[in-house]
């Protein structure tokens, strides 16, 4: 206030009694000015924490979201570490359902990474998966609408064993949403790669003998005793699955941990000359680059259905891959030509020369462990013959 520190003027005929109800006044009006300021003091005081406590909620906010894009970008390039990331910073709960939630959700995950991890053998990986599948409602969906929503959730893992799992679990949820519409699990697996495997052959451009709906249900005709049903499935025909892309920027998370990788020297296809090549071996299939900081690959070699075997040549320490019982046959593969363009490769047969005997040895035992050979046949074959004996039981 302006009249604050103002003085009156005290008029020099004041009574006694006057001059001490002026000094009573004086004094309440300095304990006035010291309450008031005490209580700015203290709207000021209170008004700074509550600032202070509201940047540091943001502070701890901002903090947090950066800890949990930094433990996606791990789970993207190594799942089980990118769990444990999450799970140390207390961004994650250490239980399945808590896992699964988070795979489910896949905010920011890329769904190859997923599909890794829920493919896993370890116990408690499976624990997730189910807990992963549970989390999926199937109920009143026919079987290929219900395949629909589980295989955009994640990407299907290349390997037979983590396939057999995840299907496994799918099937299980699928007949416990839908009572009564399968005779058993197992009926419901087949028919589910069956359905899988018809997608592809109407929808991969590389086959050329599209099977008919007759077909079809001829080949299926005995699993689940149910023409209507098997036709219902060929709507695949008109909507193909959605498969998830392999959504990553760029290849890194492929090769962050590779099974094999070191410089080799290659025979060329058209052009028989011998070059310097970078390999990587992952994920069942064989890359090289022309320089380790080369983000795009030369050249993939899936090794599905190939074969591995020594041979002379004046390179030392030679092998080859090559397809068995068709010599004069392409090798399903690509490569980049020198102008960007990815073409399909024209190895009859892929020549490789490894630096010393020992790299040769070590380079063909990880190359044939890598070796895949259509499993799921083998897997069918296997569930169609345990149906079938149930049967005649």
């Amino acid at each position: 206030s302006p009249y604050s520190s103002y003085v009156f003027p005290v008029p020099d005929d004041l009574t006694p009694e006057e001059q001490q109800e002026l000094e009573n006044i004086r004094r309440r009006k300095q304990e006035l000015l010291e309450d008031i300021q005490r209580l700015k003091d203290e709207i000021a005081e209170v008004t700074s924490e509550i600032e202070n406590l509201g940047s540091t909620e943001e502070r701890k906010n901002m903090q947090r979201n950066k800890q949990v894009a930094m433990g996606r970008k791990k789970f993207n390039m190594d799942p089980k570490k990118g769990i444990q990331f999450l799970i140390e910073n207390d961004l994650l709960k250490n239980t399945s359902d808590d896992i699964a939630q988070f795979l489910y959700k896949g905010e920011g995950l890329n769904k190859t990474a997923i599909g890794d991890y829920l493919g896993e053998r370890d116990d408690f990986n499976i624990e997730v998966l189910h807990a992963f599948v549970e989390l999926h409602e199937f109920t009143d969906l026919n079987l290929v609408q219900a395949l629909r929503q589980f295989l955009w959730s994640f990407r299907l893992p290349g390997e037979a064993q983590k396939i057999d799992r995840m299907m496994e679990a799918f099937a299980q949820r699928y007949c416990q949403c839908n009572p009564g519409v399968f005779q058993s699990t197992d009926t419901c697996y087949i028919l589910s790669f069956a359905i899988i495997m018809l997608n592809t052959s109407l929808h991969n451009p590389n086959v050329k003998d599209k099977p008919t709906v007759e077909r079809f249900i001829s080949m299926n005709r005995g699993i689940n005793d149910g023409e209507t049903y098997l036709r219902t499935c060929c709507g695949i025909k008109n909507e193909p699955f959605k498969i998830p892309e392999d959504d990553g920027n760029d290849l890194t998370h492929t090769f962050f941990n590779p099974d094999r990788e070191g410089w080799l020297l290659k025979l060329g296809g058209r052009v028989k000359t011998w070059k310097r090549r970078w390999f990587i071996l992952t994920d069942n299939c064989l890359y090289y680059f022309e320089y380790t900081t080369d983000k795009e690959p030369r050249g993939i070699i899936p090794l599905e259905n190939l074969s591995i075997r020594e041979v002379e040549d004046k390179k030392p320490n030679c092998f080859e891959l090559f397809i068995p019982d068709n010599k004069d046959q392409v090798i399903k593969a690509c490569k980049t030509e020198a102008d960007g363009r990815v073409v399909e490769g024209n190895h009859t047969f892929y020549r490789i020369s490894a630096p010393t005997a020992e790299e040769k040895d070590e380079w063909m035992n990880s190359i044939k462990a890598a070796i895949s050979r259509d499993p799921f046949y083998e897997m069918l074959a296997a569930r169609k013959k345990k149906v079938s004996s149930m049967k005649r039981h």
